[in-house]
């Protein structure tokens, strides 16, 4: 199992270039250009719309094949572009009951064991489960020497994301927040990044246990939503905003949950012995949603 024990030791130092490429994140009105983006994304003239979406597929080297809709003239604006679905047989859950599979196309950013309180950012950073759930003492609780991974989605990635295993819904809470970019380059020169940005915290009850699924997000992120609550942000709240469900909202592995409207991070947290990571999966290792992410612990 990977474990976050494992690499106290080391430490993955910035570079000047890291520096040079998060510092004017400090100094942008953040949630400004990204609500400008919201809108952008939106724009729905057709010469305009299609003159972003091609040039953003050879930037990014987007593989359309795998969409639905393939043709740029199909998508109404940016946001429908960049939040595609895919085609059925090309994102399958590869697990049987006693897995868990990946939400989300992406890369590994980290993954192992939280150490009390500590998970890490990056070798040799680290950020606290504390912060990281707003302060919510039950929440922290439940999760202290539990499991972790982060997922991060690049700008070309698939931006549905999809339940890693059977849940019950259970609560759910905005916390505002920053909007620092969650790149390689960040998580190493920005301390305590995912407990600082804006996000959106997740609780089921699964098989598995209690299991977190936060949805991070990051400079350009211009909304985050669910399938339950639809769009969460924007509006953005100056408080930490709480919801608790009282009727069973289930869903099934693989069913998507959510989205982002532009990319950033996916952190998923499970208590205590309850899964085991697969041991191929280490930092920077490019994944897709549907495929094997760990193992149930528990019978």
């Amino acid at each position: 199992m990977t474990s976050s024990n494992t690499q106290i030791n080391t430490k993955e130092n910035a570079s000047l270039l890291d520096y040079l490429k998060t510092w004017p994140l400090f100094l942008l009105p953040q949630h400004f250009l990204s609500s400008l983006i919201h809108w952008f994304m939106r724009i729905k003239q057709p010469w305009f719309k299609n003159q972003q979406i091609s040039q953003f597929i050879k930037l990014f080297n987007v593989n359309m094949n795998e969409a639905q809709q393939q043709s740029i003239n199909g998508f109404t604006d940016f946001n429908h572009f960049f939040t595609r679905k895919l085609k059925n047989e090309v994102r399958i859950d590869q697990t049987n009951d006693k897995e868990i599979c990946c939400p989300v196309d992406g890369a590994i950013s980290e993954i192992g064991l939280i150490d009390k309180e500590q998970l890490i950012q990056a070798k040799g950073h680290y950020f606290n489960l504390s912060n990281l759930l707003a302060d919510n003492e039950s929440l922290t609780e439940t999760f202290i020497d539990g499991s972790f991974a982060t997922i991060y989605l690049s700008p070309r990635d698939y931006h549905r994301i999809h339940m890693p295993i059977n849940g019950i819904l259970k609560e759910m809470h905005h916390v505002p927040g920053n909007l620092f970019g969650v790149n390689r380059a960040s998580v190493k020169t920005i301390p305590n990044l995912f407990a600082r940005n804006e996000r959106v915290i997740s609780i089921f009850d699964t098989p598995a246990g209690k299991m977190a699924l936060i949805q991070v997000g990051a400079i350009f992120v211009s909304s985050i939503e669910t399938i339950w609550q639809g769009v969460i942000t924007p509006p953005r709240q100056k408080s930490v905003q709480n919801w608790k469900y009282q009727d069973d909202i289930k869903l099934a592995k693989a069913q998507e949950m959510g989205r982002f409207n532009m990319g950033s991070t996916v952190v998923l947290l499970f208590s205590k012995d309850m899964i085991e990571w697969s041991h191929e999966l280490t930092p920077n290792t490019p994944v897709q949603m549907g495929q094997l992410l760990g193992k149930i612990s528990i019978q």
